[in-house]
């Protein structure tokens, strides 16, 4: 009999895992809270990297699909002064693929492919009980037992428990997201201002990023260290009234910068306020039968364009370990698993963890520095 095996979490994560599964003909229960996949927004642009996120795409068989849906374009970055001046302007060559854009909606449609997920399947805990399996119990009351439980629920995952104590803790910075919709018609300057891709803007302890998603959309970033406040934060605020309280906040916090960067504020809409959080750089856990976790739920760290990739390279690798097993191999396989996760995603942690501190940093040269560092003139 094949294990029976749950995936919580329909992110890139989990979603990859169990297309390599479906791929190999192995049957894969996929569980997400969520009732629907279009329930709540997406989210933003990805850029995929060669050998990591495209790797696990070519794992999966959907890399020429992904091609065709991918913006190279979307590589291009713009680094401006506070004042306005052009710092950095780098344009990817017409060949260049080595971290094309896509957005997450399109991404997580591609993944899905054929796949039954279970939608409004919140689960509230995972326990590893005996040689019978992994209970799983779920927010209506009901509960399964599976050989394998994955853990690919996030940030905040309600698998993580099972294997370790540790919780996510703030970094010191808080990200304030809002959107511009209809760019190219509505706000050609602001178009101009963002290109193809991505305009940057960094000041002492704070930095405003603006990125192009498809569709003549663009996601505004408003960065700075700040501390946290429960009360506020983490919310999406998008009534008349704490749209624009917010926004005054943020013209406020960026009060002197070039009036078109604060433009980027000024017409945008709804905002949503996230403390950024991160687990320990070298977050481990001792193994336990039958659970484990991928992504986030394992080692989140600072957005800065890593976690995705490694998230979807893991759910492939894991998902060819899990494919390759033989009768009594699973969690020996599991483990051999882990050990190769931890050593990677702890490097990929100090990079992303030193990043943050040098772009949201009291010397706004540190982020051209590491720009220069990461992609040379």
């Amino acid at each position: 009999m094949s294990p029976r095996i749950a995936v919580i979490g329909s992110g890139p994560a989990g979603l990859t895992f169990a297309r390599v599964l479906h791929r190999h003909g192995h049957p894969v229960t996929v569980l997400e809270r969520d009732p629907a996949g279009d329930a709540r927004p997406a989210g933003g642009t990805l850029d995929l990297h060669e050998g990591l996120g495209q790797l696990a795409l070519e794992k999966v068989g959907v890399l020429e699909e992904f091609q065709a849906l991918s913006r190279p374009e979307g590589q291009a970055m713009r680094i401006l002064d506070v004042d306005g001046t052009v710092l950095r302007d780098w344009q990817p060559r017409p060949d260049e693929r080595a971290n094309p854009e896509i957005d997450r909606g399109q991404l997580r449609d591609l993944l899905l492919g054929p796949l039954d997920v279970q939608w409004g399947r919140g689960v509230t805990e995972v326990v590893p009980v005996s040689r019978d399996g992994v209970l799983v119990r779920f927010a209506d009351g009901r509960q399964e037992t599976f050989d394998l439980v994955i853990g690919a629920d996030g940030a905040w995952s309600r698998v993580r428990p099972a294997v370790s104590s540790v919780t996510p803790q703030y970094t010191g910075v808080t990200l304030v997201e809002t959107s511009v919709d209809d760019i190219d018609t509505r706000h050609p300057d602001l178009a101009r201002l963002v290109g193809d891709g991505s305009v940057a803007v960094y000041g002492v302890n704070r930095a405003l990023v603006a990125q192009r998603n498809s569709g003549s959309h663009v996601k505004v970033y408003a960065q700075f260290r700040v501390e946290l406040d429960r009360r506020t934060d983490a919310a999406r605020l998008t009534g008349p009234a704490d749209v624009e309280a917010v926004r005054s906040e943020l013209l406020a916090r960026f009060d002197g910068w070039a009036a078109p960067v604060l433009d980027l504020l000024r017409h945008g809409t709804a905002f949503a306020r996230r403390p950024l959080y991160a687990l320990p750089v070298s977050h481990t856990w001792a193994h336990v039968p039958g659970v484990t976790l991928l992504g986030d739920a394992a080692h989140l760290m600072p957005p800065l364009g890593a976690g995705a990739n490694l998230a979807m390279l893991e759910g492939a690798e894991l998902g060819e370990a899990v494919a390759a097993a033989g009768p009594g191999d699973l969690d020996e396989a599991v483990r051999a698993f882990e050990e190769q996760m931890w050593a990677r995603a702890g490097r990929w942690a100090a990079i992303t963890t030193a990043g943050l501190d040098r772009l949201v940093s009291p010397d706004p040269s540190e982020a051209l520095a590491l720009f220069d560092e990461v992609q040379p003139s």
